[in-house]
């Protein structure tokens, strides 16, 4: 299937117009679903010629203005249209394939009740595997959709329900027009799904989840209302532009690819959100900021979407620094930054330093098949990182002014960069363009470090980087008091500019015990201390109360660490010294999975065992410490089982024998227990069996397919292979575990024979599948524990080729690109 480039669809745009989609749909069957599609559009030179896109299984029937064309015509996945008119009327019927990866119409059974549920995703350019369309994201126009269902069903889609008519063992839904949607926003829900009802300001709210965890929705149901509720005021207040697409549906769905889709009128969100065990503040959070995220997508993307997806950072920076502000401004999660801190741009560092790096807002975009691969943390974090600089440069009024003012333009249109620059200079009075061709148009991040050679008196930032930005950063001086806590003494604010700024304001200030740069973490750059408060940091950093100046500080030492600047034990060393006082349940958390994911691929196995030894003897006094708290003590649970390496103790607590004081081992902790067993050799194949029979859900179905594949069994291992590279028939979930359990440290040698495979039958495997689903199996499969050259030479053996998908070649440059480090750590 053809990709559409960013030349024909420019082309395309110019060509044609779009009136209207009806959508018509029939989901009453099990194999296929029949779709019929009328679009509506006109023509700018009559006579010319353009195509539509559809991929289905049969085409039975197609009608353009009046004439029936021949299916057989159908090329691929285009259609081609000849000797348009002025107004133009192309009516398509087929059957259209059930998809099991959460890309087109999902198709899901509930192995907890037998219950079918669907789910459609449009995105990035899979509306073409539910109806005809004109592909892109700058041929906006209303839909109207009908669904014929079975009866007992629930159908919702992007407008407000206009009927349903039974008919028999089915029943028909139809649906008001919506506003102007770009096609990769058509959605709808069908099954029997539980439904949630509340209103807010005029606005309906509805949350939708599958039958079998219904109980653990309406638990949680007034946190999301009050969540949605708080953001769409606070969204109102600062974009004065009311939400304009009328409902406002949340939709938890099975087996969804994504965190969550910001549809119009049905956001779709994974039902992993929905709990059914304990879970941290931290997951909380995350639950509210995915909230967050994708209702600002309503105005950045939905109201006014980009051109073309080289401006997709108007989308997601957008969506993540406003959704990360939003959730700080209006609800309890006031410290959603230091997560975004730690978390997030994390993130965005390691994907910017990386060969496949990539500027914020791209000059061009080839092809569809390419935008998939900029969704990262460079469109993400480092994006959303960059706009807080930029508020810190131009102000938040004039930032604010300026987005209204955009809006107001480009209302249920698209919208370029230079669109939305004009507004923010005329807005400001600055002439953004200097700002933008530094921070948006060039890759690749920044290392500021701190110089204090000659004292305070000399002190410097010096700048490194293939590209010098300018930086409003804070300088926060930090010192110990009488009580032990360590407290800030003084902020000092600088402007970086250059190789090397001077810091004047410091003249005359006494050393302090910590002096931190980027205090706030108000830029996007990569830290490193002067080496006196370096060498401070264990001792400073368990008593240091500012959370933001924490995260600053653990995100400076991994990825410290990370570029094999440092040793890891300098992290584990930190670890053991700060933990015990961490209060931020999200710094626990990331600072363990960080830790965690270093030692395995940069430390040999004699020195990973007695990191790992350290690090569970760490959780172990958090978990004993009964005011921890319980979020901190179940992240603490978690990481001592994941690290632990004694089978009778975990086999004990699956027994409920010696648990923790106010530890509950309840469903996923018990999975947590069962996968680090089966990692160890500890249970066989019929003990997981048995842990699924007691828990036939769709997680319990997850778990036990990645702790099957995470045995140290030769049979396991060439089971889980088949399923990572002849699994198409499975879903994308029982894909997804397979290739997390396949390989681990702890079992190199077994998997060795697997390295090599990687490299030869991958590229085919991913070929067969779609973008999304390829690279989230190429990714979770890639043999990272294989810490050798040779595993390097494959891989240049294999980016060699000019047959890979774009979504691979990147997976395996950056793959590789750990690999290298690995090395170079494992060699220091």
């Amino acid at each position: 299937m053809r990709s559409l480039t960013q030349g024909e669809a420019t082309d395309r745009a110019a060509a044609i117009d779009v009136e209207s989609y009806t959508i018509d749909l029939d989901v009453t069957t099990a194999d296929h679903f029949r779709s019929t599609t009328t679009i509506r559009f006109g023509a700018t030179h009559p006579g010319s010629a353009t195509f539509v896109e559809l991929k289905p299984v049969r085409l039975h029937a197609v009608s353009f203005n009046g004439s029936p064309l021949d299916p057989a015509a159908l090329d691929g996945n285009r259609l081609a249209l000849a000797d348009l008119r002025t107004d133009n009327v192309l009516t398509v019927e087929a059957d259209m394939a059930y998809s099991n990866s959460s890309e087109g119409l999902h198709r899901f059974v509930d192995p907890a009740d037998g219950s079918v549920y669907l789910h459609a995703t449009s995105f990035l350019d899979e509306a073409q595997r539910i109806f005809a369309c004109f592909d892109q994201p700058d041929l906006k126009a209303p839909v109207t959709m009908r669904v014929t269902a079975p009866a007992g069903w629930t159908v919702a889609a992007n407008a407000a329900a206009a009927s349903s008519t039974p008919a028999g063992d089915a029943t028909t839904w139809a649906f008001e027009p919506t506003k102007p949607l770009a096609t990769y926003f058509v959605t709808l829900i069908a099954g029997p799904y539980h439904a949630v009802e509340s209103t807010h300001d005029g606005i309906p709210l509805t949350l939708y989840c599958k039958a079998s965890v219904a109980q653990h929705l309406d638990k949680d149901a007034d946190e999301i209302f009050e969540i949605t509720r708080r953001c769409l005021d606070r969204f109102h207040e600062l974009f004065g532009f009311r939400y304009p697409f009328g409902k406002y549906d949340q939709a938890f769905v099975p087996e969804f690819n994504a965190g969550a889709m910001e549809n119009p009128g049905l956001v779709v969100i994974r039902d992993d959100y929905i709990y059914r065990s304990a879970v941290t503040d931290s997951e909380r959070e995350l639950r509210a900021i995915t909230i967050a995220h994708e209702m600002a997508h309503m105005w950045f993307g939905d109201l006014v979407t980009m051109r073309w997806w080289d401006d997709l950072w108007l989308n997601e920076s957008f969506a993540e620094y406003m959704g990360t502000r939003v959730l700080a401004e209006a609800t309890r999660f006031r410290d959603s930054w230091t997560t975004f801190g730690m978390r997030r741009k994390g993130w965005g560092y390691e994907t910017d330093q990386r060969p496949s790096t990539h500027p914020v807002a791209p000059t061009s975009v080839p092809n569809s098949a390419d935008a998939l691969v900029n969704f990262d943390g460079i469109s993400y974090a480092k994006g959303a990182s960059t706009l807080r600089q930029l508020v810190a440069w131009v102000g938040d009024e004039a930032f604010l002014a300026g987005i209204q003012a955009h809006f107001r333009a480009h209302a249920f249109g698209n919208a370029t960069l230079a669109d939305l620059l004009g507004a923010l200079s005329a807005a400001s009075g600055r002439d953004l363009s200097a700002w933008a061709q530094l921070w948006l148009r060039r890759a690749g991040v920044n290392t500021l470090r701190v110089s204090v050679e000659g004292g305070y008196d000399t002190a410097a930032v010096l700048q490194a980087g293939e590209v010098l930005r300018p930086h409003r950063v804070a300088f926060g001086l930090y010192d110990r008091g009488a009580d032990g806590a360590t407290t800030l003494r003084r902020r000092v604010e600088v402007d970086v500019d250059g190789a090397r700024t001077e810091v004047a304001a410091l003249r005359g200030e006494s050393p302090a015990d910590l002096l931190l740069l980027n205090d706030g973490d108000l830029t996007f750059a990569k830290i490193r201390l002067d080496p006196a408060s370096a060498a401070a940091v264990p001792h400073v950093l368990p008593t240091l109360r500012d959370p933001l100046a924490r995260a600053v500080v653990w995100t400076s030492t991994i990825d410290g660490v990370r570029d094999a600047e440092r040793p890891v034990v300098d992290l584990v060393d930190l670890l053991v010294a700060a933990l015990p006082a961490e209060t931020k349940v999200i710094v626990v958390e990331d600072a363990l999975l960080q830790a965690r994911n270093l030692i395995d691929r940069y430390l040999p196995p004699a020195a990973r065992t007695a990191a790992l030894a350290r690090v569970a003897a760490a959780c172990e006094a958090l978990v004993g410490t009964p005011d921890a708290g319980a979020s901190r003590r179940l992240a603490a649970m978690r990481a001592l089982v994941s690290s632990s390496v004694d089978t009778p103790r975990l086999l004990g607590w699956l027994d409920g024998a010696g648990v923790p004081d106010g530890v509950l081992i309840d469903e996923e902790l018990r999975w947590r227990i069962i996968y680090r067993l089966a990692v160890l050799g500890a249970v066989d194949a019929d003990r997981i069996a048995a842990e699924l029979a007691a828990d036939r859900s769709a997680s319990g179905e997850e778990w036990a397919a990645r702790a099957q594949a995470a045995r140290p069994d030769a049979a396991a291992k060439a089971a889980a292979w088949e399923v990572v590279v002849n699994g198409d028939h499975l879903s994308n979930r029982i894909q997804e575990a397979n290739a997390r359990g396949l390989f681990q440290p702890e079992q190199t040698e077994l998997t060795e024979p697997y390295v090599e495979r990687y490299f030869d039958e991958m590229p085919a495997a991913a070929k067969r599948r779609t973008p999304f689903a390829a690279e989230r199996v190429a990714d979770l499969a890639f043999p990272r524990y294989a810490v050798e050259q040779r595993t390097r030479d494959l891989a240049a053996r294999m980016l060699a080729r000019d047959d890979l998908p774009p979504t691979l070649r990147r997976t395996v440059i950056d793959s590789d690109d750990d690999l290298r480090l690995a090395l170079a750590a494992r060699a220091r």
